[in-house]
């Protein structure tokens, strides 16, 4: 079931939102504390995201810009404030549409079902790499392991598909590099292993431990 977190201060509003969408059998929340919505966001780990523009304490775009350090997930707001100005700006801090208030459910569902089948239908067709347990989706950059996930920045991405990619062969720092950077040139090699360093220490936070190996002088290796 596809989850959509909605972050709207108006009670009726978010209500109505709520108990409509369901009915269209999406898993819903609402946004009860707006200090702490990157926290539940995080906790619910939503495939969609409602946003008002107005809210308590931080306004719509700020936390779409703290949404966007963490995941591409799709945002829409929802806003009275349908001025080009507010359009183009909210489009400018990372959301990917703009819906007016007031609106009709039927045109929200329409667009949310747009986003959800342009976003996550061809990525649920492929886009996984397994090794020992350890899953990688390719669509949403997360890494999974029993039943703990995380999501990767783009240099630890980089590095766990192409080491995926070539399970039980070693691949080379220049192979790497090259993945990482489009050019092995100019590049401080102690950075990958900074790189590689840290990522395994990720790894070890949701339990996957002894994952890749160093082969001296060579390059990195899982399942070799």
């Amino acid at each position: 079931m596809q989850k959509i977190l909605i972050v709207e201060d108006d009670a009726v509003i978010a209500s109505v939102l709520k108990q409509h969408l369901q009915s269209w059998n999406y898993e819903v929340e609402t946004v009860s504390d707006f200090r702490n919505v990157i926290e539940q966001f995080l906790i619910f780990d939503p495939q969609m995201v409602l946003m008002d523009i107005s809210l308590p304490f931080f306004n719509g775009y700020h936390w779409c810009t703290e949404i966007r350090k963490r995941s591409q997930v799709p945002i829409l707001f929802l806003s009275a404030a349908s001025d080009n100005m507010n359009i183009v700006m909210a489009i400018s801090m990372g959301g990917d549409d703009f819906i007016a208030k007031p609106f009709d459910l039927n045109v929200v569902t329409a667009k949310i079902q747009a986003w959800m089948r342009r976003t996550y239908t061809f990525q649920n067709q492929i886009h996984t790499l397994e090794y020992s347990g350890v899953i990688l989706n390719i669509g949403s950059a997360k890494i999974s392991y029993k039943e703990k996930q995380m999501e990767l920045t783009k240099n630890d991405f980089k590095i766990m598909q192409v080491l995926m990619e070539h399970a039980g062969e070693i691949v080379s720092r220049e192979e790497i590099m090259k993945r990482l950077w489009e050019s092995e040139e100019f590049i401080d090699d102690n950075t990958l292993t900074v790189n590689i360093t840290r990522l395994r220490k990720k790894l070890q936070e949701i339990g996957i431990t002894d994952f890749i190996t160093t082969k001296k002088g060579i390059g990195y290796s899982i399942g070799n």
